[in-house]
């Protein structure tokens, strides 16, 4: 399905998981667990995940480069520093901890199946498309970085 390949703003995705991770706490309530739920939890995990994202986005300013991820041949540059040096996608990275804070207020677990649901739909119709993109415009210093820093964490 290339068709859904760079469609959807990553943002529009993060949104309609966590409607679609609501769902199931409110109708299927017999799957909330107590052990599970931590408005502390969810609240630092969202917190990091927040500052990562936003890290992630102040790079690529710094850097005078597109943040758009729907666009990722506009690169000018390719961001390897800082939040870049640990993972190759703290935007996406910090979206899904921001999930995952959301199912922990939560409390259900099918709710934290969405936020892993996210993870696989980014990797597949975001991430892969976006590294082609830079394989092809940075070609062997993309590679290099590609070797050195993991895709998520």
């Amino acid at each position: 399905m290339k068709s859904l390949e760079l469609a959807v703003p990553p943002p529009i995705i993060m949104l309609v998981t966590a409607l679609i991770m609501w769902l199931p706490s409110v109708f299927l309530p017999g799957l909330t667990l107590l052990a599970l739920s931590s408005v502390t939890a969810a609240l630092i995990t969202g917190l990091l995940g927040l500052g990562v994202s936003m890290a992630g986005i102040l790079a690529f300013k710094h850097a005078h480069t597109t943040p758009n991820p729907r666009k990722p041949g506009s690169a000018s540059t390719l961001v390897t520093s800082g939040v870049y040096s640990f993972t190759r996608n703290p935007m996406y990275l910090g979206i899904l901890m921001m999930l995952i804070a959301w199912a922990l207020f939560l409390g259900n677990a099918l709710s934290l199946l969405f936020a892993f649901a996210f993870a696989l739909y980014i990797h597949h119709y975001q991430i892969r498309p976006e590294e082609r993109f830079l394989q092809e415009k940075f070609g062997t210093d993309f590679a290099s970085y590609k070797a050195k820093v993991r895709t998520w964490i």
